[in-house]
């Protein structure tokens, strides 16, 4: 690159510039003294930087410029990358790297520790929130403390679980879908002992048609106590005249196991339940069809969806042992249910675990005492029922009388004794 220019020649300023002279005029900038190139200005020795750059420039603070104040090293080439410029461009090693050294390497080891810290923190303040949204959904209608003359509490817990036939919710529409028909209240179509202890899990299905004797009781509603006459009925009878406490006072008197938990599904919730997990795969062994029902099922693995799961639960008069083989398939379609809820691929995926705990809590009728801590540790015995881990059975049946089926008292005795003393229960169900 070429010098500056060197002025015009025979170009004499004298002191008419930069002396403080009232006659001061500006000129080019091509032709001050204090930014020509290659030349040193009069008087002064040449710069010692090469390529014609001046080692000092006028000062403005002699008379020589324009005031005071502007005068901060620049004009002694002391503001970039110079030693004592107060920080440059230049690295710490190199000339006028007067600046910040080099950065220092990241602690990992503290990255990592604040990071599980605040993922845990999150995790542990997901969980505590849903547990309370879960717990704040459960409908806890049934008071257990109104059933009198209650057995001894043995080992273990004892679940009565009830599907009910509750049409509430359900549109016509849906009736017709469902086959539910449009009988009002509500009687129990389904109703299970779950015994959780530390021998293995025991489902025992109770069929509808049980003959049973109503015991005294006192009224839900009514607070009235009702003498027992020794009246005989169908279980599901108990049910229908007073509701889930009555129906517990009848289970407990007619077999003598205490009940610690009551849990009740309707139609619509059960279909809901199976619809939000996705469905639940099921093997059936041989094919059939109910026009009661809607059922309509091929042999084999099949994947259930809730309209189709509440026809299978529901189907009894394709079979020739009608309720005893509806309680068989009962069993084993909550177990399947049981077990795809418990799955990773539903517990880890909000997606599923948010509209499964919502469909299944909001459909749930439980007793007051009733935790999530309860429902949980029941469905994880279903689970463990379905995998080999527990025995399902049907309550030991002798006989029939007038429509009514006989329980058989020695071996309900025997299995009711071996529940209470949490003993592996060794007794077979029809």
């Amino acid at each position: 690159m070429s010098d500056w220019p060197q002025g015009r020649p025979g170009d004499d300023r004298g002191d008419r510039y930069g002396r403080g002279s009232a006659s001061a005029q500006p000129e080019s900038a091509r032709v001050m003294r204090q930014v020509r190139r290659g030349q040193a200005a009069p008087g002064q020795s040449a710069p010692p930087y090469g390529n014609g750059v001046p080692h000092q420039q006028p000062s403005y603070v002699d008379g020589q410029g324009h005031g005071g104040g502007y005068d901060s090293g620049y004009n002694t080439g002391q503001v970039y990358g110079s030693p004592g410029g107060g920080g440059g461009y230049g690295g710490p090693d190199e000339p006028g790297g007067g600046g910040r050294g080099p950065r220092p390497a990241p602690n990992w080891r503290k990255r990592i520790k604040w990071t599980a810290i605040v993922v845990i923190t999150g995790l542990v303040v997901t969980t505590v929130g849903t547990y309370f949204w879960a717990d704040s959904k459960l409908n806890r209608e049934v008071d257990l403390s109104k059933v009198i003359d209650r057995p001894e509490q043995g080992d273990g817990t004892n679940y009565l679980i009830v599907g009910s036939d509750s049409r509430a919710g359900l549109s016509s529409e849906q009736k017709k879908q469902l086959h539910t028909g449009s009988a009002e209240g509500k009687r129990t179509d389904s109703m299970m002992i779950l015994h959780t202890g530390s021998n293995g899990d025991t489902l025992i299905s109770l069929p509808r048609d049980s003959d049973v004797e109503i015991p005294t009781f006192v009224g839900s509603e009514s607070g009235k106590t009702y003498k027992g006459t020794g009246r005989h009925v169908k279980l599901n009878a108990a049910y229908a005249e007073d509701g889930p406490e009555l129906l517990v006072r009848t289970v407990e008197y007619n077999t003598g196991l205490k009940i610690d938990h009551y849990v009740e599904i309707g139609f619509a919730g059960f279909a809901s339940i199976v619809d939000a997990v996705g469905g639940v795969e099921i093997d059936i062994d041989k094919g059939f069809k109910d026009k009661y029902s809607g059922a309509d099922f091929a042999a084999g693995k099949q994947k259930l969806n809730g309209d189709q799961a509440l026809a299978f639960v529901r189907t009894r008069h394709a079979f020739a042992a009608s309720d005893l083989q509806r309680t068989k398939n009962q069993q084993k379609f909550l177990a399947a249910l049981a077990h795809q809820v418990a799955t990773p691929g539903t517990v880890l995926n909000p997606f599923k675990l948010y509209p499964t705990l919502g469909a299944g809590l909001d459909s749930l009728i439980v007793d007051k005492d009733m935790g999530l801590y309860d429902l949980g540790s029941m469905f994880f015995a279903m689970k463990g029922v379905n995998g080999g881990d527990g025995t399902s059975l049907n309550m030991p049946v002798s006989g029939s009388t007038g429509g009514n089926l006989l329980w058989d008292k020695a071996k309900v005795k025997q299995l009711v004794q071996e529940l209470n003393n949490d003993e592996k229960v060794t007794v077979s169900g029809n």
